[in-house]
Protein backbone atom coordinates (compact mmCIF):
# COMPACT_ATOMS: atom_id res chain seq x y z
CA UNK A 1 0.00 0.00 0.00
CA UNK A 2 1.17 3.46 -0.85
CA UNK A 3 1.53 6.12 1.85
CA UNK A 4 -0.11 9.46 1.14
CA UNK A 5 -0.26 12.62 3.20
CA UNK A 6 -3.69 14.11 3.96
CA UNK A 7 -4.16 17.11 6.27
CA UNK A 8 -0.65 16.62 7.65
CA UNK A 9 -1.35 13.00 8.62
CA UNK A 10 0.15 9.98 6.83
CA UNK A 11 -2.67 7.80 5.53
CA UNK A 12 -2.43 4.49 3.70
CA UNK A 13 -4.12 4.55 0.33
CA UNK A 14 -6.34 1.55 -0.35
CA UNK A 15 -5.03 0.04 -3.59
CA UNK A 16 -6.36 -2.92 -5.56
CA UNK A 17 -4.06 -5.95 -5.01
CA UNK A 18 -4.52 -6.93 -8.69
CA UNK A 19 -4.01 -3.69 -10.66
CA UNK A 20 -2.82 -1.18 -7.99
CA UNK A 21 -5.61 1.32 -8.82
CA UNK A 22 -7.27 3.11 -5.87
CA UNK A 23 -10.27 1.27 -4.43
CA UNK A 24 -13.61 3.05 -4.14
CA UNK A 25 -16.07 2.58 -1.27
CA UNK A 26 -19.65 1.57 -2.12
CA UNK A 27 -20.40 -0.12 1.19
CA UNK A 28 -17.51 -2.45 0.34
CA UNK A 29 -14.12 -1.82 -1.26
CA UNK A 30 -14.55 -1.91 -5.05
CA UNK A 31 -12.10 -1.74 -7.96
CA UNK A 32 -13.66 -0.06 -11.00
CA UNK A 33 -10.87 -1.42 -13.23
CA UNK A 34 -11.06 -5.11 -12.18
CA UNK A 35 -14.78 -5.04 -11.28
CA UNK A 36 -14.12 -6.90 -8.00
CA UNK A 37 -15.14 -6.25 -4.40
CA UNK A 38 -12.66 -6.75 -1.57
CA UNK A 39 -12.64 -7.20 2.21
CA UNK A 40 -9.90 -5.39 4.13
CA UNK A 41 -8.48 -7.88 6.64
CA UNK A 42 -6.07 -6.97 9.45
CA UNK A 43 -3.44 -9.35 10.83
CA UNK A 44 -1.66 -9.27 14.19
CA UNK A 45 1.95 -8.00 13.97
CA UNK A 46 3.07 -10.50 16.66
CA UNK A 47 1.28 -13.80 15.87
CA UNK A 48 -0.12 -13.14 12.34
CA UNK A 49 -3.68 -14.14 13.37
CA UNK A 50 -6.67 -12.41 11.78
CA UNK A 51 -7.84 -9.53 13.97
CA UNK A 52 -11.36 -8.72 15.08
CA UNK A 53 -12.50 -5.16 14.34
CA UNK A 54 -14.31 -3.52 17.25
CA UNK A 55 -16.25 -0.32 16.58
CA UNK A 56 -17.70 1.92 19.27
CA UNK A 57 -18.41 5.65 19.43
CA UNK A 58 -17.00 6.18 15.94
CA UNK A 59 -13.59 4.70 16.78
CA UNK A 60 -12.27 1.43 15.39
CA UNK A 61 -10.00 -0.82 17.44
CA UNK A 62 -8.46 -4.15 16.53
CA UNK A 63 -8.34 -7.10 18.94
CA UNK A 64 -6.23 -10.25 18.64
CA UNK A 65 -8.00 -13.24 20.16
CA UNK A 66 -4.74 -15.26 20.15
CA UNK A 67 -2.70 -12.63 22.05
CA UNK A 68 -5.81 -11.50 23.99
CA UNK A 69 -5.04 -7.79 23.56
CA UNK A 70 -5.79 -4.69 21.49
CA UNK A 71 -3.34 -3.93 18.68
CA UNK A 72 -2.10 -0.59 17.41
CA UNK A 73 -3.62 0.24 14.02
CA UNK A 74 -0.27 1.64 12.86
CA UNK A 75 1.43 -1.77 13.28
CA UNK A 76 -1.28 -3.97 11.77
CA UNK A 77 -0.65 -5.62 8.38
CA UNK A 78 -3.70 -5.20 6.14
CA UNK A 79 -4.59 -7.29 3.09
CA UNK A 80 -7.41 -7.01 0.59
CA UNK A 81 -9.12 -10.34 -0.12
CA UNK A 82 -11.47 -10.70 -3.10
CA UNK A 83 -15.16 -11.26 -2.31
CA UNK A 84 -16.33 -12.14 -5.83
Amino acid sequence: MKDTKRDGINMQENLCPCCQNPLAWDGRYHCAQCKHHFNKIGFCPECDSELEKLQACGAANFFCNSCNELKSKSKIRFEFQAQD
